[in-house]
């Protein structure tokens, strides 16, 4: 009897294996919010965009929304939407690495998540809005904030510290002409005639003090063959080498040891090399210690030379400052 139900049941089952019937799954659509996303007016923005999580969804949403505002920006920024069916299959801010890095430093604190629904298969979508006028004071609040702390900031005994402060300020003008670029597209009739101004008190500060900085160069006598090698990057820096006094000159001390070995056909030169940098009072304010080492077939003095060749390589990889010690 067993057997018999044994073998009505695997028929059964080739039968339906057989039968040529697939399984019925059900398309998952989007959300209507989703596929037919609301349209900006003159008092909000909105966008639509998904990532592997809500966080990311909403940043994809807010970055879309600064790209599309931004004249500057948005010559780069690019939607794309694929319509499948009359209904949005996909959608997803597309923007270029240059577009992302511009936009990244502007932050939107005043927004809102209107809509949202996790889809499945690490895919998080959204609504956002942002009121048009929020954005603008909030980002008009930012700037005040960030001019009012770059004129407040202590004057440092140390110019080479001040310059650092000075070149901090200078990298933020970008950001803060993008800022500035997204609060015209805001408001039409923003005057910014404050803020441009104070872009222009920031670059001058630094190229003004960078004209008065100084260094003048010591190398003990095995490293009279790396002298060379740090004022080209010094020159390159935009700093001026020169035998001068005062709070704005520096001294760079360099000294090298350098031991002599023979292996394989090769003459090699060890170097050991020790650099340090003092302010007018003979106060160390920068110093490095480093290893390198030269090789060549043509002899010990080729061997130094090559050693030469690798610091002018770590001086390019690194820049100047990091070689040397100091923290600009």
């Amino acid at each position: 009897m067993r057997t018999i139900v044994a073998a009505l049941f695997f028929v059964l089952v080739l039968n339906g294996c057989f039968s040529g019937k697939k399984p019925v799954t059900q398309t998952k659509e989007f959300p209507s919010w989703y596929s037919d996303s609301q349209t900006n007016s003159s008092n909000a923005l909105y966008a639509v965009a998904e990532g592997e999580n809500k966080r990311i969804a909403i940043n994809n949403a807010l970055n879309e929304i600064l790209a599309t505002l931004s004249v500057s920006i948005s010559s780069d920024f690019t939607s794309k939407t694929e319509v499948s069916k009359g209904d949005r299959k996909s959608y997803q801010v597309t923007s270029s690495n240059t577009i992302q890095s511009r936009v990244k430093e502007i932050k939107i604190n005043n927004y809102q998540v209107i809509n949202e629904k996790d889809f499945g298969f690490e895919r998080y979508l959204v609504e956002v809005k942002v009121q048009k006028k929020k954005l603008f004071l909030g980002l008009q609040q930012e700037l005040d904030s960030t001019f009012i702390g770059m004129q407040k900031r202590a004057k440092s005994s140390n110019a080479i510290e001040q310059l650092a402060v000075y070149q901090k300020d200078k990298n933020s003008i970008e950001n803060i002409k993008n800022i500035l670029s997204v609060m015209h597209a805001l408001e039409t009739g923003f005057n910014d005639t404050y803020y441009r101004e104070e872009i222009v008190k920031i670059h001058n500060r630094y190229t003004k003090l960078l004209s008065q900085v100084s260094f003048s160069l010591y190398p003990n006598k095995d490293a009279k063959n790396l002298q060379a090698s740090f004022f080209k990057g010094l020159s390159d820096a935009k700093y001026h080498i020169r035998d001068a006094e005062g709070r704005k000159h520096f001294t760079i001390y360099i000294e090298s040891t350098t031991n002599k070995a023979e292996s394989y056909g090769f003459s090699i030169a060890r170097t050991a090399i020790s650099v340090q940098v003092k302010d007018y009072k003979g106060t160390v304010i920068g110093s490095n210690k480093f290893n390198l080492i030269g090789q060549s077939t043509q002899g010990y003095a080729i061997a130094k030379e090559n050693v030469a060749m690798k610091l002018n390589t770590m001086i390019q990889r690194q820049g100047i400052a990091e070689v040397i010690g100091l923290n600009l």
